[in-house]
């Protein structure tokens, strides 16, 4: 088979690339990032094309702390156009050409006229389920910034779910919502993503002393980061400490002043090799988010035998089960957490028979090249290539 791939900077295009190029499928991946940073990647740079023109200077007013989302939304708009009519004057003919959400629209559709098949990754939910369900959450708490989407990306997007020949997500939980959403069930390909599990193991135990709580992941609210909080500050326990890793978005510390924070260490952004300490030495980590299509830190928590408490938007259900390696619970709400974390302070044989279960379920997780696996059956099914 060969298969051409196109992604707005790495996210795990990559890693799909490398399986790809393994397997010999791979023909090239276009991306929006320069090949100073995709070079770190892995691949050959005659496998890798890079367009980086609008991209890059949208990185760099990121960095300078420009906050003006109307010129955000210009030059993301921009950089989607460009970036496929760009990929429409180069893509080779191929079997199939797979693009994260939101590119190759044109692309795609030259595909399929040459009798390949367009396939569109999209790492969460449906785009309209989640803006509405992110523009709810800024209004229950009063901020404008960041939320509303582009209406124009809106519009693109779901024009090319109608076009693309498959959709391949990563949960059940982001399955559904396309379903939800009129998208024919056949259409939709859950493919979770792989776990490195060499690089993280428990090196460590929680202390007998105190109860530690960790979080890991940028503090927003479609991580329903102010959940949380709340249910941290109704814990009844004594000793008790919340760990906080990542990155504070600039809007939130209006939010953050309402919220209770005793007993709560905000570490910044740590980095990776560092995050398998702090989860083998907490009892439990929370993840609270409203919209995940897969959070990969759950199954790194596992392998670091720390137990979860997950939302149900989270893909928690496909990681692992429910009152076994941890608890899954409703978005937003805050007496839930503070319920489970309850059970796991007060009852240290559970919190240890959680995290030995926890250990035994990671040998299950399939890593980047079962990911790989899944992919290459994938492509052999809607191709017809064998």
């Amino acid at each position: 088979m060969r298969i051409v791939q196109a992604v707005f900077g790495v996210f795990h295009h990559f890693e799909l690339a490398r399986e790809l190029e393994r397997r010999g499928h791979l023909e090239t991946i276009y991306s929006t990032f320069p090949w100073q940073r995709l070079k770190r990647e892995g691949l050959a740079h005659s496998r890798v094309e890079t367009f980086p023109w609008f991209h890059v200077p949208e990185i760099l007013l990121h960095r300078r702390g420009i906050r003006n989302q109307w010129l955000y939304d210009q030059i993301g708009y921009a950089n989607a156009l460009a970036f496929d009519e760009w990929t429409l004057r180069r893509i080779p003919p191929c079997d199939a050409f797979i693009a994260i959400s939101g590119a190759g629209l044109k692309t795609g559709r030259l595909v399929q006229q040459r009798g390949g098949k367009f396939i569109c990754d999209r790492g969460s939910t449906h785009i309209r389920y989640r803006a509405e369900l992110i523009e709810e959450e800024h209004l229950r708490w009063g901020i404008a910034e960041g939320s509303k989407d582009d209406p124009r990306d809106l519009a693109r997007e779901e024009a090319i779910y109608n076009t693309a020949d498959a959709i391949t997500v990563p949960s059940t939980y982001s399955r559904r919502t396309y379903i939800d959403r009129g998208i024919a069930a056949k259409k939709i390909h859950t493919l979770p993503y792989g776990v490195l599990l060499d690089r993280f193991q428990k090196v460590g135990d929680p202390p007998s002393d105190r109860f530690e709580v960790l979080y890991v992941g940028r503090i927003s609210l479609p991580k329903g980061f102010p959940y949380l909080l709340q249910a941290f500050a109704d814990l009844r326990v004594p000793n008790k400490h919340l760990t906080v890793i990542g990155g504070v978005l600039p809007y939130m510390k209006s939010v953050l002043e309402k919220l209770p924070q005793d007993s709560v260490t905000f570490t910044g952004t740590v980095p990776q090799v560092k995050l398998k300490e702090w989860m083998s030495r907490s009892h439990v980590m929370v993840m609270p988010s409203l919209d995940e299509g897969m959070a990969l830190v759950q199954g790194q928590a596992l392998a670091c035998g720390c137990p979860i408490i997950a939302t149900t938007n989270t893909g928690a259900e496909d990681l692992f089960t429910e009152g076994v390696e941890g608890f899954v619970v409703p978005i937003r709400d805050p007496a839930a957490i503070t319920d489970r974390m309850q059970r796991l302070a007060e009852d240290r044989a559970l919190q240890q028979r959680m995290s030995e279960a926890a250990l035994q379920r990671v040998h299950q997780l399939g890593g980047w090249q079962k990911y790989g696996d899944d992919w290459e059956s994938l492509l052999r099914n809607l191709t017809g290539k064998v």
